[in-house]
């Protein structure tokens, strides 16, 4: 769980699409994006990275005891420690292609994910329900995150925790975070919840079941069967699917909130996008109905969320859609569990059809996108070819400044239109 940049859990190795929202997720905030399994051989480390790292391990065992870390912990933790240049590729890898929105949530909802979810259901179901019944948050959430994070617990990582942190704090991008989560590690390791051989998990240090940074094991882990330890790593998921529950309650699920209704839209609708939000009752007045019929009940402020532009499904979200992505701040990812949650629980999924015949931009057209909105006044971030809230929001002040629906959805046709 990894907090500030797009870096989106271990969830089934799966890359974000474009026309997502990157962000802050609060307990996973700046974990890094997961990536594919390397497909090329590892590059062992090189004399001179293998002595830098060593005079870097120097200096931060003496940071390591400021912040109260004992020289025992420290000796074993890092004494099978080494520079891995396979974390550093990860780290910096960067997909040309981004997936289509539609293509993402065949994956997170496959018919293979749902089956597997629901056997983890039924295997788990009283601890799951146990779970519901002290964090109110329903099971089949809890399930959702757990099968979007690791495939049920399948794919934890096998990386060594203290190596690729340790890796990372030296010769990564964000080097002091990095810092910051190892001396967290440390922490736990000291605490005795875990074994340094035993802490393993995704290249980019995430853990679990369901995937905690340190930072966050420390704020968020709870001991559910109550045997002295919060045990996120062993065949048993009871303590990591608690200690999901446990962070969606504080970051303040609502017991009975849907955390998005379906809807329509009426023609020309000229409000979408989080900052409006409204009572079920306004939007209903102005034309906003479900596309199952009936009226939505008042489950609080919501906005209508047009995640592939008007050609494609429009969603009503309410603060549990916030909740979820505290978890991941990518929209895809809130849908998957969204989407993946009610399924399990028996409801439907989508009605309206995705616009499939829309292609997946390049980074190069991407960064052309937000170039354009910078010639023109609307986007103020960095040319880097990220479709985030921020480019999403200029697309949208660009698209009410020409007359067009503002759903800021970033395709080819865009392109050409700013182009134009």
């Amino acid at each position: 769980m990894y907090k500030g940049l797009r870096y989106a859990g271990f969830f089934a190795a799966v890359l974000l699409p474009t026309a997502c929202s990157y962000g802050a997720p609060e307990h996973l905030r700046n974990r890094p994006a997961a990536s594919p399994a390397p497909a090329a051989p590892v590059t062992p480390a090189s004399a001179e990275q293998r002595a830098g790292f060593e005079r870097w391990t120097e200096g931060f065992r003496a940071r390591a005891r400021a912040k109260g870390i004992s020289d025992g912990v420290l000796s074993r933790a890092l004494a099978s420690a080494s520079y891995d240049p396979d974390v550093i590729r990860l780290d910096r890898r960067q997909a040309e292609f981004a997936r289509p929105i539609w293509e993402y949530l065949d994956s997170a909802v496959s018919d293979t994910r749902l089956r597997n979810g629901r056997n983890a259901l039924a295997q788990h179901g009283r601890a799951l329900s146990a779970i519901e019944a002290r964090y109110g948050v329903p099971k089949e959430v809890v399930a959702a995150v757990w099968g979007m994070e690791t495939s049920y617990g399948v794919n934890r990582g096998k990386k060594q925790i203290i190596s690729s942190l340790a890796t990372l704090a030296y010769d990564g991008r964000r080097g002091a975070f990095f810092e910051e989560q190892l001396i967290a590690a440390l922490k736990i390791l000291q605490a005795g919840d875990t074994s340094p051989e035993n802490m393993r998990g995704s290249w980019a240090g995430a853990m679990g079941h369901t995937q905690f940074m340190p930072t966050s094991y420390l704020s968020y882990a709870v001991d559910f069967t109550g045997d002295g330890r919060r045990d996120i790593w062993s065949d048993d998921p009871t303590d990591a699917l608690a200690s999901a529950a446990n962070y969606l309650n504080k970051m303040g699920w609502k017991s009975g909130q849907p955390w998005a209704v379906e809807v329509t839209v009426p023609a020309g609708f000229r409000e979408a996008g989080k900052s409006i939000k409204k009572s079920p009752a306004q939007w209903q007045a102005q034309g906003v109905s479900p596309v199952r019929g009936g009226r939505i009940a008042d489950y609080g402020p919501a906005s209508i969320l047009m995640p592939a532009g008007a050609n494609g499904p429009a969603l009503m979200i309410f603060d549990n859609f916030r909740v979820i992505s505290r978890y991941n701040n990518a929209d895809s990812y809130v849908m998957g569990i969204g989407l993946l949650s009610d399924q399990l629980a028996g409801r439907g999924g989508l009605q309206k059809a995705w616009p499939r015949s829309d292609r997946a931009l390049t980074e190069s057209e991407r960064k052309e996108i937000q170039s354009r909105l910078m010639q023109k006044g609307f986007y103020q971030g960095e040319i880097d070819g990220v479709t985030g809230s921020g480019t999403m929001d200029a697309v949208r002040a660009w698209q009410s400044s020409v007359g067009q629906t503002p759903d800021g959805y970033v395709n080819e046709a865009l392109l050409k239109k700013l182009r134009g």
